[in-house]
């Protein structure tokens, strides 16, 4: 037995007596590890050293990448494909046909391009929350019965489905589509962009696209290709209504419904009209005061004189309730923002800092799942000596470059008597419970250590705290230099720890944050006067 084992072993069972403790969480190596944490990552650790034959898949990594995002979102929805290792074998084969079975689709365990992006667009949904997720999970089915509801399925039965399981008005549409060339719709239904889902009337079913110029059938475009065919199917309570458009380049946020009835956004920014300036008032008699007042609304308000509440003292930033208010803003404008369509950097860094979040959330969750016998307040016990840990590293955020920073953070790493899959599984369970307790001394903490670690794409976390002043001093300057860490990494061939199945992702982080500083891309619009008008989007966004 190494010397190294038996001190990671006497650190967790130190650790685990009550009267030691205290003593021993002085010891930064042993505050990090913890005792439940510790002896889990031990264990990890030992099961490596007894790997001594390793076999390659043949599966390349972005291949991998995609798998394990179908894989998590299967397991997710309780259909279980084994831990997300990014090859699929026969238990995930298994999940994907229990999945078809449970949507109506034909159960063949292959999922095809459409089965596939709504199961994934789905769990993206369902990780934001909301009424119908909340309810979802007190169903006798769980989380899964939001599948039928966002697909519009009704959840007893599948009536009024055709192909594939689409409403029947799509399916039609496919095979229509289908008999003007050589694809077969099961074809057609693979090719990427072919069919798009969103929620475009707001009523809590999904919506369909179909953009005809994926399909390659000339009889469906102009004839210089450059404008086909974009059929728009939107639900309504007798089933969907079909609209068609001449467009090209199309995607689902340049389209509004309004029940059955849908329309194109003009391509234009549509700007809010100043607001008018208040005319003066005979000062009234003071109110008296009581536990909500109301906030002055002139230009020191920002919002051209309208009038807001405001509680006796303001509650601190919570990057729980900022990304709820980005979730209803993506929703309201019909996806998340892309390379081509971003209008407000702040917001489209919101976006992804939202989703990246999540990623981190689920990932910390699985880990925390092999910890036997722990509990969520024992994690979060043990993770509260993690903040104060690292409080020295995340300060130099305010004043230090991030090679700097970075530096420092390997120092500590190589004083702290521990591996680095200790220290990495560490920090991505405490990641984990800083987000979801909106802790961000440990969740900055965290980012931090997993840098340091060599894992370069978490840099892309302390970017966004810096650039939107999430538990740290709000600056964009100092925050580039995190963007630019975690994209050169990824740009260089690092595996993507954020949605991995979002090939343009890199380039959209890279447009935002280059546009919170450069006035290359459009800022929120500004009402005349001087005063900050509510930002608007246009027909692109």
């Amino acid at each position: 037995m190494s010397s190294s084992f038996i001190r990671a072993i006497t650190a967790a069972s130190l650790l685990t007596t009550t009267a030691a403790a205290p003593a021993v969480a002085d010891n930064l190596g042993a505050a990090l590890v913890g005792g439940l944490i510790g002896g889990v990552i031990v264990n990890e650790a030992n099961k490596n050293k007894r790997r001594t034959v390793v076999r390659s898949s043949g599966v390349s990594s972005a291949t991998r990448a995609h798998n394990r995002e179908t894989q998590t979102a299967l397991n997710y929805f309780g259909f279980q494909a084994g831990t997300p290792d990014g090859v699929f074998g026969r238990r995930s084969r298994e999940a994907s046909r229990q999945y078809q079975m449970h949507m109506g689709f034909p159960q063949t365990g292959n999922l095809t391009q459409y089965e596939r992006d709504f199961l994934v667009t789905s769990y993206n949904r369902a990780l934001t929350g909301g009424p119908q997720v909340v309810k979802a999970m007190q169903s006798p089915q769980g989380v899964r019965t939001v599948l039928k509801t966002w697909h519009g399925a009704p959840a007893g039965g599948s009536g009024g489905y055709g192909y594939a399981g689409l409403p029947i008005e799509v399916s039609n549409a496919v095979d229509e589509i289908a008999a003007a060339g050589d694809p077969t719709g099961e074809q057609l239904l693979q090719r990427t962009g072919f069919m798009q889902l969103a929620d475009l009337n707001k009523d809590g079913r999904n919506d369909y696209m179909i953009d005809t110029s994926a399909a390659g059938i000339p009889y469906w475009c102009n004839s210089g290709g450059a404008s086909c065919t974009v059929m728009v199917f939107a639900s309504t309570p007798q089933g969907y209504e079909r609209n068609d458009f001449t467009a090209g380049n199309i995607t689902t946020a340049d389209f509004t419904c309004t029940r059955g009835e849908c329309d194109r956004i003009e391509a234009q920014t549509t700007t809010l009209a100043a607001a008018p300036v208040p005319q003066p008032v005979a000062p009234a008699a003071p109110a008296p005061q009581t536990g909500t007042v109301l906030a002055s609304g002139g230009a020191q308000g920002g919002l051209g004189g309208i009038q807001l509440f405001e509680t006796a003292s303001a509650p601190a930033a919570s990057l729980t309730s900022h990304c709820s208010k980005v979730s209803l803003l993506t929703s309201s404008n019909g996806g998340y923002m892309t390379v081509s369509s971003i209008t407000d950097p702040e917001l489209a860094l919101g976006e992804q800092f939202c989703l990246a979040r999540s990623y981190a959330i689920n990932r910390g969750e699985t880990l925390v799942a092999g910890l036997q016998g722990a509990t969520s307040a024992q994690v979060d016990s043990q993770c509260d000596q993690f903040g104060p840990a690292l409080k020295p590293y995340v300060a130099q955020l305010a004043a230090g470059e991030s090679t700097a920073v970075i530096a420092s953070m390997q120092k500590f790493i190589l004083q702290s008597n521990m591996s680095v899959e200790q220290l990495k599984n560490t920090a991505q369970i405490c990641l984990f419970s800083g987000y979801r307790r909106d802790n961000m001394d440990v969740a900055l903490g965290a980012s931090l250590l997993l840098v340091g670690l060599g894992q370069q794409p978490y840099a892309e976390l302390i970017g966004h705290h810096m650039a939107l002043g999430f538990g740290a001093t709000e600056d964009t300057g100092r925050a580039q230099g995190w963007y630019q860490t975690a994209i050169a990494a990824l740009e260089g061939g690092a595996e993507p720890v954020f949605a991995p199945g979002q090939p343009e992702r890199v380039a959209l982080v890279k447009a935002a944050s280059t546009g919170l500083t450069q006035p290359g891309l459009p800022q929120p619009v500004q009402a005349s006067g001087g005063t900050a008008a509510l930002p608007t989007f246009g027909g692109s966004n």
